[in-house]
């Protein structure tokens, strides 16, 4: 379902977005036949190109997308598979987008020299775009998705993690790209600083929803629906918010008890169920979504002064596809 309403989303962009495909695949090319074969397998395991997307979204609702709209959108694109295949060693993962990771088929050293030269290229596209301010925040935002990484990885091992550092960690580690990936989309189309400001607004607030959908999934959704491993999160130490808000909220007994079954959650789906059972009872689940219609409805308050067009509508549309999307 959740498919098909994003493809009803981008009807309107298909030109854009088949302009930004162009650019995107000669962004990857090489005269380096294992870089092509690689890139070639990236290509086809892509997700649903939400970034892309919104950058090119963001240059409609506020003037007309340029070329540089298009090499924007294929930055975004390159910056977020450049962390994905990174993460993915990092996490020893398996599966991505229902697919075998890259490190799973070519092995940690191949995957990781070909995060690199992802994360190259985008660089290169980024200074043919010739501008500074998208230079600033382009840096700013590859700064912030390593040291949100960090962090996260700095409160696993200590498990200390409270809401503000919580979302602090997530605005880096996942909003700033898509907050980025607004605000491009507003910068090449616009001249306005208010027009700049408003999207990134949209984008940090819908980045934020975003994360915590995902949280909500390594722990309700499964890997057929997600193509992720399942629990991935909570096997790595990795504390979510429905976990953060049991923790905070529950008795010394309880907490105690959590605090047991996330040290044995080893892919093991009885300790897994138990832990969904103690966050369920106490309204972890409940208090994330609670946070993804309040993220959400400050991301629809960012863009409530542009005209009604099909446009706006559109982003409206992401806001809301987020809320029911099931991977």
């Amino acid at each position: 379902m959740a498919h098909s309403i994003l493809k009803e989303i981008t009807k309107p962009i298909k030109n854009d977005l088949d302009k930004f495909q162009i650019e995107f695949e000669s962004a990857l090319h090489s005269d380096v036949k294992l870089i092509n074969t690689v890139s070639k397998y990236i290509i086809q395991r892509r997700g649903k190109r939400f970034r892309p997307i919104l950058t090119i979204l963001s240059a409609h609702i506020c003037g007309k997308p340029t070329e540089n709209t298009y090499r924007a959108a294929s930055v975004m694109e390159l910056l977020h598979i450049a962390t994905l295949i990174h993460d993915d060693i990092v996490d020893d993962a398996e599966y991505r987008h229902s697919w075998p990771s890259l490190n799973r088929v070519w092995k940690n050293k191949i995957s990781l020299l070909m995060g690199d030269y992802v994360l190259s290229k985008s660089l290169i596209y980024m200074v043919k775009m010739k501008n500074f301010k998208v230079l600033n925040s382009i840096g700013r935002t590859a700064e912030d998705l390593s040291s949100g990484e960090l962090l996260q990885i700095e409160k696993s091992i200590s498990k200390r993690m409270d809401e503000k550092v919580y979302y602090k960690m997530i605005e880096k580690k996942t909003a700033s790209l898509i907050a980025t990936a607004c605000e491009l989309g507003a910068i090449t189309a616009s001249k306005n600083e208010a027009d700049h400001e408003a999207l990134k607004v949209f984008g940090n607030n819908l980045g934020i929803a975003f994360q915590i959908k995902d949280d909500l999934f390594d722990l309700l959704g499964n890997q057929s629906e997600t193509g992720k491993d399942l629990a991935q999160d909570v096997i790595s130490n990795m504390i979510t918010l429905p976990i953060m808000h049991c923790m905070n909220t529950a008795d010394k007994q309880t907490v105690r008890k959590i605090g047991i079954l996330l040290r044995k959650v080893k892919k093991n789906k009885q300790v897994t169920n138990e832990l969904k059972q103690i966050i369920e009872s106490t309204g972890g689940f409940d208090y994330a979504k609670k946070k993804i219609a309040d993220f959400s409805e400050k991301a629809l308050d960012a863009i409530s002064a542009y005209p009604d067009t099909i446009y706006k509508q559109k982003l409206i549309d992401l806001v809301n596809y987020n809320g029911i999307r099931d991977k």
